[in-house]
């Protein structure tokens, strides 16, 4: 057998066990949905049952957890987007002795423990009269979500070229039209991609949030509670659930950008042409 073989059965190998690693804890997740056990296990197996879903809709308390983090999440979303998006430009284009302090200044909250974010954001806005609860929990999280964003809009700024500015700047163009119609356009996938980050990054987020929710509970917080005073399946089918909406989003997504590219290789001169037209 040769080297080649070697590093290509190794390369599979390696990936094989990796998406193992991965899936198989959701794998389990899901079976344990279907357990007849009161507890959240596929061993023993005690029956095949679909009364955890009824269960999961039932629990009224569950139900609002996860609304309040869909919330939480969403409002993260629009404030830590349009944050990070303003250091990253402004750290792209500033160029004075004090960049890599403000660098750092800017992710520091990357470095700092949760707790200690939640802890200090509660002491601080309790002293001008704020309580903790989902607003304060949206500004918390903020705090550190807007740095991931900054961080992959930075990654996408070092590859723009900025003669297509100069030039905007030399037809005439303003400050305004340049980053509407070039540079906005530009960092759109990359706007999107820190979109998702941050949502996520606040839904599942826990440390910070034990400590600034007040009385709303969100659905990490939820489950932690479950888990001292007995974890059903329910929580499993919830997971099954949530996994099978990704997955067909995932799904939808492919199909249509399959779909879209198919239609590029068969009209190539209409593409070429509807594009002339929005220029």
């Amino acid at each position: 057998m040769s080297s080649h073989s070697i590093l290509k059965w190794g390369i599979r190998f390696y990936i094989t066990l990796f998406f193992l690693y991965l899936f198989t804890p959701l794998i389990i997740m899901s079976a344990a949905t279907f357990n007849d056990s009161r507890f959240p296990t596929i061993s023993p197996w005690r029956g095949t049952t679909l009364k955890w879903f009824e269960e999961l809709w039932q629990d009224s308390g569950m139900w609002q957890a996860l609304g309040n983090s869909a919330i939480i999440a969403a409002g993260v979303l629009l404030i830590a987007v349009p944050i990070g998006v303003a250091c990253a430009l402004f750290l792209s284009t500033y160029r004075g002795n004090g960049k890599n302090f403000l660098y750092g200044l800017m992710l520091s909250p990357l470095l700092t423990p949760g707790v200690i974010i939640g802890i200090s954001t509660l002491i601080f806005w309790r002293s001008l009269g704020v309580s903790g609860g989902i607003y304060l929990t949206m500004i918390a999280q903020t705090t550190f979500i807007a740095a991931y964003v900054m961080l992959m809009i930075l990654a996408r700024l070092q590859r723009f070229d900025r003669t297509l500015e100069n030039a905007a700047f030399s037809l005439g163009a303003s400050h305004f039209q340049v980053f509407r119609r070039i540079l906005l356009p530009y960092l759109m996938p990359a706007i999107l991609s820190a979109a998702v980050i941050a949502f996520l990054q606040s839904f599942e987020n826990y440390n910070t949030t034990l400590f600034v929710k007040g009385h709303d509970t969100t659905l990490t917080i939820y489950i932690a509670s479950k888990v001292r005073t007995g974890l059903t399946p329910a929580v499993n089918a919830l997971g099954l659930i949530l996994i099978l909406i990704t997955i067909l989003f995932a799904a939808a997504y492919e199909v249509k950008r399959r779909h879209e590219a198919r239609q590029a290789q068969i009209n190539p001169e209409t593409d070429s042409e509807s594009i002339a037209g929005k220029q």
